[in-house]
């Protein structure tokens, strides 16, 4: 039977229009032209500024033929320029590829080819990282090597050695190149709300990260969702204490412009930088992986302004965070909202949704209640946890554990060139996260497992079985497995257990070996992917061979946490 609507009423120009992030600066340029929108060091731009320089951002990559289909990277930390590109860039019609800073040269080779990027513009600080990735790049192209434009962004707190290096290479000056794009460009929104606006890399467990595609209209309700999960209101000061790189900084980049805040930028995260900034500029809200908050809450006391000023709100993801930590975070006034979720779905699409009953409650109670993931964003259609055997939602007994699943608009689009992956990923008309959890009786679910051995480390993935690979090239290394291991400052760490080549050597030189062997790391891997812990012995392994992983989780939890350092 034809379903019909009442009318016949088509779509026109006057009522219908892709929806996109891109206009909510262009309003609060209109609404509060004079506001505080980005603050960094001794520097501070207007809303209306901050409009002009991204419609000159995008203004300048249109003249070099950079628009719909290509794609910007950014390498750095929570700067200026890095909040700018999230507008300019989908201003030109392009793609912002934000890039993890704390990569190594082969990986960001990787990313930079594989996303083709055209134009690179990158933080004094990491241009050599750039630049050794480039060069990778060139010697793998046996002679086909066309490289992108880079533009280096100067820092005022930055060795002004790096930056002349960079325009000695033949970079450009990200100032200089603003300054040949028209201030009022009149950039054009998408024409469809499915066209890409952001690329992001997510670490996996195969060989080479997965690049997830995001779309117009899941970056516009994302950036709606949060401030209404978070009851943030207009003109919110907001501190940047998550990298811009994660997700878009959980698409808060384009939230804090429809809500007309103001951006304070903080190039490297500390907690005396943080409660410093709450005391100076008011911040209102932040948000930080669990082992931030472990770090704000054991700071010495000459690093904190005690009491707080002011309540200040924190979202935290990224894992699960404990909950002493919780606990310890409210008692020194801070109100935590705990949210979930992955680079493939915007960032964090469930939350620890806050019930007034639980007001009542035991503090340590309460806390326990927050470390749970929660239930499903406004933004979002469809959350459950499922039967891997029989794909059928699990009892909701908070006991048996299945796999969480999403489905709707806050879903990536998918992953860039990589069919197979798309199909697993999508299986069954659900996006599925690879987390394994369980629902509890009021609907809440909670993580208890990650199905793909990924370490979370100071809110970062780490692939343990690429740790594994590079563990494998050291020459005394005859088996090798990664599991997570607690760590008192960053959450979690790799914990390397190696069986070694027969004869290399004896209980007396294990301690030198094991130095050896993160040395050996180091050169082969970002820093914070090296095991901070190497245990020697045979390997666990079924009848057909496999290495018993989750015996080697229980003998890392055995060992008890990795101390933080007392220097």
């Amino acid at each position: 039977m034809e379903m019909r609507d009442i009318d016949n009423l088509p779509k026109n120009a006057a009522n219908y229009t892709a929806l996109t992030p891109l206009w909510f600066l262009e309003r609060a340029a209109t609404v509060h032209p004079a506001r505080k929108a980005v603050v960094h060091g001794s520097r501070t731009f207007t809303w209306l500024q901050t409009y002009q320089r991204c419609r000159r951002l995008a203004s300048a990559l249109s003249n070099l033929s950079v628009g719909f289909g290509s794609t910007v990277a950014v390498i750095a930390p929570n700067v200026p320029a890095a909040y700018e590109a999230h507008f300019g860039i989908p201003m030109s019609g392009a793609v912002i590829n934000p890039v993890n800073i704390r990569l190594n040269a082969s990986t960001v080779a990787f990313l930079l080819g594989h996303s083709q990027s055209a134009v690179v513009i990158v933080d004094q600080e990491f241009f050599t990282l750039a630049e050794d990735s480039l060069k990778i790049m060139k010697e793998k192209s046996q002679g086909n090597f066309k490289p992108p434009l880079l533009v280096v962004v100067a820092d005022e707190s930055c060795d002004p050695k790096t930056l002349r290096y960079a325009l000695g290479q033949g970079a450009i000056e990200y100032e200089k190149f603003l300054e040949s794009g028209d201030p009022e460009f009149s950039w054009k929104p998408p024409q469809d709300e499915w066209q890409s606006i952001a690329l992001n890399y997510t670490s996996g467990t195969t060989a080479s990260p997965k690049g997830v595609v995001l779309h117009h209209r899941g970056a516009y309700l994302m950036s709606l969702s949060n401030p209404l999960i978070w009851g943030m209101n207009e003109g919110v000061i907001y501190l940047w204490t998550l990298p811009m790189f994660h997700c878009n900084g959980w698409c808060f980049t384009w939230a804090l412009a429809a809500l007309c805040g103001t951006n304070l930028c903080l190039r490297q995260v500390t907690a005396k930088g943080v409660y410093s900034a709450i005391a100076k500029y008011g911040v209102t809200h932040f948000c930080a992986a669990p082992v931030v908050l472990n770090s704000i809450v054991n700071a010495p006391s000459e690093d904190t302004i005690l009491p707080l000023p002011h309540v200040v709100h924190v979202m935290t993801a990224g894992a699960a965070p404990p909950s002493a930590v919780l606990f310890a975070m409210s008692q020194k006034g801070f109100r935590v909202t705990h949210t979930y979720g992955l680079s493939e779905t915007y960032g964090p699409s469930t939350v620890c949704a806050w019930k007034p009953e639980w007001d009542s409650l035991p503090p340590e109670t309460q806390a326990r209640l927050n470390a749970r993931q929660g239930v499903r964003y406004i933004g979002l259609e469809g959350l459950d946890v499922i039967s891997s055997q029989t794909g059928e939602p699990v009892a909701t007994d908070g006991k048996t554990i299945g796999e969480i699943v999403m489905r709707g608009n806050l879903v990536m689009k998918g992953y860039l060139k990589n069919p197979k992956a798309n199909e697993e990923t999508f299986a069954n008309g659900w996006f599925h996260s690879g987390d394994l959890g369980v629902k509890h009786p009021d609907g809440y679910i909670e993580i208890k497992d990650r199905s793909k051995d990924i370490i979370i480390s100071g809110g970062e993935n780490i692939s343990s079985v690429e740790v594994e690979n590079s563990l494998y090239l050291h020459p005394a290394v005859l088996e090798a497995s990664v599991v997570a291991r607690a760590d008192e400052r960053w959450g979690e760490s790799p914990c390397a257990f190696v069986t070694l080549k027969p004869g290399v050597a004896d209980k007396s030189k294990e301690q030198e070996l094991s130095e050896g062997i993160m040395q050996f790391c180091r050169s082969k891997m970002p820093a914070y992917w090296v095991p901070k812990s190497v245990v020697f012995g045979p390997l666990p392994k079924t009848a057909t061979g496999k290495i018993q992983k989750h015996i080697l989780r229980g003998k890392a939890k055995e060992l008890g946490p990795v101390k933080l350092s007392k220097l």
